[in-house]
């Protein structure tokens, strides 16, 4: 059996005891793009959740590295899985450089003070992520889509093997989607980043994934490459999309269906 960096194994997922999706099954080598798409409701959110720790499985497993990241402390798991989630960090009085460099807790003890090195992976992320020129402001006043280039600085400072992103563009205008991906992009093909998130801009997901993890119902839908994901027939069953879809303007499909390259 071939070992993959990333693997879950039966993974069932839900909230209060309560199962919502059932025996998802990824398999990742290192250095793969994995994008989760489906309808509002879905479980997007709370697959990747699961995958981070912050919820408990219901069931099943998930591996890094063939090490099942239930069992790993929590220190270890810091330094190699980075998270980057819609719900917004509280920081208070806190400069957009200040809130990067807590990337670097994991590597500077229990004083949180950083070395010479750390100042420099700072600056360094911070002109990776394209926010440089604020790094003096203040995090709680800067738009919705500055915050999320700093959060995405902040994940890359720690230097991890996997990255979790929960909806990374939404705040997002077209160039910044556009160089956001790029930059995960670039640290993949750089450092062997992983990265696992959910997209709903399918377009994007399906030029930047290696892999697609299909959601809707009660278990996951289907897992494969872009190609095998992205066909008229089964996206619009994945979406519930059809003729009836739009009967104010049935020309919508149709532009959809050419969008996407899907016929």
């Amino acid at each position: 059996m071939k070992n993959y960096y990333f693997s879950t194994k039966k993974m069932c997922v839900g909230y209060d005891g309560k199962p919502l999706i059932k025996d998802i099954e990824i398999n990742l080598p290192r250095g793969e793009i994995l994008t989760l798409i489906g309808p509002n409701g879905a479980g997007k959110s709370t697959v990747l959740k699961s995958i981070a720790g912050q919820l408990r499985l219901l069931g099943g497993k998930v591996y890094l590295e063939q090490n099942n990241l239930a069992e790993m402390k929590a220190g270890e798991l810091a330094k190699k899985m980075s998270v980057v989630f819609t719900e917004k960090l509280r920081a208070e009085m806190k400069s957009c450089r200040d809130v990067v460099a807590t990337g670097r807790y994991p590597y500077t003890g229990w004083f949180g003070v950083l070395s010479k090195e750390d100042e420099r992976i700072v600056d360094e992320v911070m002109e990776l992520t394209h926010i440089t020129d604020i790094c003096g402001q203040e995090f709680e006043r800067i738009s919705d889509g500055q915050r999320q280039r700093v959060m995405l600085a902040r994940a890359i400072c720690q230097e991890p093997e996997i990255v979790i992103l929960d909806e990374p563009t939404s705040y997002l205008d077209i160039r910044y989607k556009l160089e956001f991906l790029s930059i995960l992009q670039e640290m993949r093909e750089k450092k062997g980043l992983t990265v696992i998130m959910s997209l709903h801009e399918l377009e994007l997901a399906k030029i930047i994934s290696d892999k697609i993890l299909c959601l809707r119902g009660e278990y996951a839908e289907r897992f494969g490459t872009p190609e095998e994901i992205f066909k008229a027939d089964f996206m619009e069953q994945l979406f519930g999309m059809n003729e009836s879809s739009f009967p104010g303007n049935p020309k919508l499909l149709a532009y959809i269906r050419q969008m996407m390259e899907w016929r």
